[in-house]
């Protein structure tokens, strides 16, 4: 009996010399990484988010934005129209979620970010006149939000809150009135993340 007590006892030690813990380098810090579609109830987006350094990530995104239109003639509508942003992303308290034990993969965190909008006059998709067009436009909002993994699955979920600027690129025909710098993102998104 001896014998087991203190072969077990060394396998148990020798096993202990040789376990590896988990790589805190990582530890708390954005994925590599991150592909991800998304919708919501004013469109659809396809992203990438790349890490820069521990907490900050930079997110490429194309996809369509709901656009809503009210005409003299031909009544009211809506419309998706092409959108490009580029979003650079602090996820400030990853590291705090990771010391504290919570799911942090797929960047489960609170960020703050700078958002550019290119909104191109390419093509519309729906039903709208044949004269109606989204101008030219670009946008700087910076903005708060939160992403979570659902069910520490690659589902997830993100919302955004901002305000900022708006800035419709030379268009004759395009009439702005007063309030046309405003931009605003609210934003309540579920996707899945590869």
């Amino acid at each position: 009996m001896k014998k087991r007590i203190t072969l077990l006892l060394t396998l148990m030690a020798v096993v202990n010399l040789f376990a590896q813990e988990p790589d805190s380098s990582t530890a708390g810090t954005v994925e590599r990484s991150i592909f991800t579609i998304q919708t919501g109830t004013v469109g659809v987006w396809v992203s990438n988010e790349m890490r820069l350094a521990g907490k900050f990530a930079l997110r490429t995104e194309a996809g369509l934005d709901l656009w809503v239109y009210e005409t003299f003639s031909d009544g009211d509508g809506v419309v998706l129209a092409p959108s490009i942003s580029v979003e650079p992303r602090w996820y400030y308290n990853i590291g705090k979620r990771a010391a504290k034990g919570k799911h942090t993969e797929n960047n489960s965190a609170n960020f703050v970010a700078l958002a550019a909008d290119f909104y191109p006059n390419l093509f519309l998709l729906g039903n709208p006149p044949g004269y109606l067009y989204v101008p030219n436009q670009i946008s700087f909002i910076p903005k708060w939000g939160i992403r979570r993994a659902i069910a520490k699955s690659n589902f997830n979920y993100e919302l955004g809150f901002g305000i900022g600027y708006q800035k419709v690129l030379e268009d004759p025909d395009y009439m702005l009135t007063s309030t046309e710098n405003v931009a605003v993102d609210i934003h309540i998104r579920f996707g899945y993340t590869f």
